[in-house]
């Protein structure tokens, strides 16, 4: 009897400690935040990990001309949402990203959530669309906002979820966030037109005006920081040429759309702009070199350059004439009466379908559109489709964003997704780079149109469905 009352004892004992142990203090690692769940499925022993898994998440982000405008924005950003949900972030941020994560994503090691936009030369963000490996993030936009008591979906300007840039597989769903918009066009020197006296062009027929009364003066018309920027260029004049009727069926590849009368007047207008471009400007249109080709609008050697509205933190430091003063416009008009057009380039934030944290990384996608995480990067100049932002603009972005209240419409999307096609380039390499030759003289007009032909039977066939 003894024996068995020492037992019950002993058993008491080991209760009171253990719920001793319940109450004692937590570790001052970070919780999971409360509503992250296993994965259906999950044993037990999963959901115990789970919370110590989605204590730290992993983000890639790429520093662009914002971080240089104004350093630290994305770690500040990743402050404020640890400081919020109590989840840790380790943060890689560098303006090579692709070279950064790319080897370590080989080996299985996947960010959580990565910030790199689409058409980039490296084109990894579209390998991942073509791969399907992006995660669906249609749920993030029923998500409140961490810190406020409103939806995702309420902060983010109508249309900005609708594109095939954010909707690249036409299903209905959301695959990649819509980050930061620049309203893109022509840059130029509002200083210069001043003092000359000059117009703005309205219309493609008085650019050509334009253009031979500044060659009079030793300016051309025309330069290019990288045949890359003439996506954001061609689509703009697809959409002012054509509307959205011709503009979509374009992205789409539909069959017989580049024999349009639409598509030809395209073709036209680029080729004619190549022989008012300055000459240099092929040489200088690469990833190391391009600055020079911008520069000669501060130079004031070359009148217009396609751009967005980040050149202005990217060249803040660079020599400019006197007098210098950016000035902004949309792609003139086809004809007179009708509408310029400017693409909105919109960069993108997404989760690789292999990140280790999704609940913990929508949480953080959601945050990315909460008011601290706005005016964080608006210190950057970087600007989100979320109402009421441009109100607080001044100066140059003022400017720029200005550009549709002023009658130029506004153009969104990109091509179609396909599949990788062997031994075809990129849409970079087949619609763009041939402008280097346009303007050197090495490529004609024919020949260029027959290889976007030729390209887009293939592509055709290898469409994303």
């Amino acid at each position: 009897m003894k024996k068995i009352l020492s037992m019950v004892l002993a058993a008491a004992l080991l209760l009171c400690l253990l719920a001793g142990c319940g109450g004692a203090p937590q570790s001052s690692s970070p919780a999971a935040p409360a509503d992250s769940q296993p994965a259906q499925g999950a044993d037990s022993q999963d959901a115990a990990d789970e919370p110590a898994a989605a204590a730290s998440i992993k983000v890639a982000a790429l520093s662009s001309a914002y971080e240089t405008a104004y350093p630290g924005m994305w770690q500040e950003v990743c402050d404020a949402f640890t400081a919020e949900t109590g989840i840790e972030v380790e943060l890689i941020c560098d303006q090579n990203l692709e070279d950064v994560i790319g080897p370590s994503m080989q080996g299985g090691d996947y960010p959580d959530v990565i910030h790199l936009a689409t058409g980039r030369e490296k084109k990894l963000t579209e390998q991942f669309i073509k791969d399907r490996n992006i995660a669906d993030i249609t749920d993030v936009l029923s998500m409140t906002v961490p810190g406020e008591s409103v939806k995702v979906s309420d902060k983010i300007i109508g249309g900005f979820t609708d594109t095939t840039v954010t909707n690249p597989y036409g299903d209905g769903k959301t695959y990649l966030a819509p980050m930061f918009y620049s309203p893109c066009g022509l840059f130029y020197n509002a200083g210069l037109f001043a003092e000359k006296e000059w117009e703005v062009p309205a219309t493609w027929d008085e650019m050509w005006e334009l253009g031979d009364k500044a060659q009079a003066e030793g300016i051309y018309l025309f330069t290019y920081p990288t045949t890359g920027y003439f996506d954001a260029f061609f689509w703009a004049l697809m959409y002012s040429v054509g509307g959205p009727d011709f503009y979509n069926k374009a992205l789409s590849f539909e069959e017989g759309i580049w024999d349009t009368p639409e598509a030809q007047e395209c073709f036209d207008i680029v080729a004619k702009l190549a022989s008012y471009t300055n000459p240099v400007t092929p040489a200088q249109a690469n990833d190391q070199d391009f600055t020079q080709n911008q520069q000669l609008v501060l130079d004031n050697k070359a009148l217009f350059m396609p751009n967005g509205t980040w050149i202005v933190g990217e060249m803040g430091d660079a020599p400019r004439a006197d007098g210098f003063e950016w000035g902004m416009t949309a792609l003139p008009a086809a004809k007179a009466g009708g509408s310029g057009a400017s693409y909105c380039w919109l960069e993108q934030a997404w989760i690789p379908a292999q990140a280790p944290h999704m609940d913990a990384a929508k949480q953080f996608v959601a945050f990315l559109y909460s008011d601290k995480a706005c005016a964080i990067f608006a210190k950057g100049g970087a600007v989100q489709p979320v109402p009421g932002l441009t109100d607080n603009l001044d100066g140059d972005n003022k400017m720029f964003y200005s550009i549709y209240d002023n009658g130029a419409d506004a153009a969104m999307g990109s091509f179609a997704t396909y599949e990788a096609v062997p031994g075809l380039g990129s849409e970079r390499e087949i619609f763009f780079d041939p402008v280097n030759g346009l303007v050197n003289g090495s490529v004609t007009e024919e020949q260029w149109i027959e290889g976007i032909k030729t390209a887009s039977d293939q592509i055709r066939a290898n469409l994303v469905e």
